[in-house]
């Protein structure tokens, strides 16, 4: 069987325009789509509408203001030079570039020479370091505890020459503390060119207990008991 058609198939059509332009025809401000708006689809632009044809507000949206971003604060850091538990306390001597030749005396030697002090009941105890040429290696240590007398006294010239620099503990290490800071060191100005930048320390070993020269910069070589070395040419 034939399918049923309308004779006139334009009719429908028309019929829709119609009835597409009966209700709009109210609209306040009619589009440039005409009366076939309703069939695109609804954009952002175009706001919707009531259902007399009037348009409905959009919402207004609120911005949020921008603000500042917040600041923290920065901390600042100082770097303070640190202090040396050295110092050299009479006739500070400078090599040739212009460096303050110094010589470190460690926790363990001052204890032990405050000991040493305490024990002989001599404040004025100092140990006196020499260095002369000899031993298997070609320059040896020599060490002896010597009285320093005071500045004033008719006897300091004879114990301490004008050469001699003295260099004194004053280090705070909480396991020494403050009373062996009186210790001191003296040696002769071609001794300390021989073992600036050098350490005073104080071992205990099985050969026995001595007092002894480590990390010295200029030594390239040294013997088993540490008396003796050799330096850099």
């Amino acid at each position: 069987m034939a399918p049923l058609r309308c004779a006139h198939s334009s009719c429908s059509a028309r019929a829709f325009v119609q009835l597409a332009k009966r209700r709009y025809a109210t609209a306040a401000a009619p589009t440039a789509t005409g009366c076939l708006e309703f069939l695109a689809p609804r954009t952002m632009a175009s706001p919707p509408r009531t259902t007399n044809g009037t348009a409905r507000p959009l919402a207004r949206r609120t911005v949020a203001a921008h603000t500042a971003p917040m600041m923290i604060p920065r901390r600042s850091f100082t770097s303070s030079v640190p202090r040396r538990a050295t110092v050299c306390v009479q006739n500070p001597v400078q090599d040739e570039d212009g460096n303050e030749m110094m010589l470190e005396i460690t926790a363990r030697a001052a204890k032990r020479l405050s000991e040493i002090m305490i024990k002989d009941k001599n404040p004025n105890l100092a140990l006196r370091i020499q260095v002369e040429s000899g031993g298997c290696h070609g320059f040896q240590y020599l060490m002896s505890l010597i009285t320093i007398p005071q500045k004033d006294a008719a006897d300091f010239a004879t114990a301490v020459s004008e050469e001699d620099s003295i260099f004194q503990y004053v280090g705070e290490d909480a396991a020494v503390g403050d009373k062996h800071n009186n210790a001191r060191i003296i040696l002769d100005e071609p001794s300390l060119d021989l073992l600036k930048g050098s350490k005073v320390d104080f071992t205990m070993e099985l050969i026995g207990s001595q007092f002894k020269i480590v990390d010295n910069p200029l030594a390239t070589s040294s013997c088993g008991c540490g008396t003796s070395f050799d330096i850099k040419m």
